[in-house]
């Protein structure tokens, strides 16, 4: 279905709860709650209920973080003197791309393996 000139484009969502982000990075509340009293660049503004906000590069910050934890193993000290790197050599953005990619492709492998367990009869 071709798209006519009187619809309107989809809006992009600016803004992301909290549960959204957990949604997005497959992380707990708690998680995201703790890393931002440790990674000073996460810091969430809050809405007038006092609820975090998140933005679209803070939820890149997430993931480059979680990539960097999880992924390449780095102590939360470690982790904080690798992004002190990245921003030194002015590599932040690339960096929190990757971390994009990163978590992109590791969620199409999760879904490829639920895929071939349900063709191969398997429950998972």
């Amino acid at each position: 279905m071709s798209a006519r000139p009187t619809d309107k484009p989809e809006a992009v969502q600016e803004f992301f709860s909290i549960g959204d982000v957990c949604a997005l990075t497959e992380l707990k509340p708690h998680v995201l709650r703790y890393w931002e009293s440790q990674f000073k660049f996460l810091s969430p503004a809050k809405n007038r209920s006092g609820n975090r906000v998140y933005q679209r590069r803070e939820i890149e910050m997430v993931l480059l973080v979680k990539n960097l934890l999880y992924s390449e193993k780095y102590t939360i000290d470690g982790a904080r003197q690798k992004l002190d790197e990245f921003r030194r050599n002015g590599g932040i953005k690339p960096q929190a791309r990757i971390g994009l990619d990163f978590e992109t492709v590791h969620a199409v492998e999760k879904e490829l393996r639920e895929i071939l367990a349900l063709l191969e009869g398997d429950t998972l």
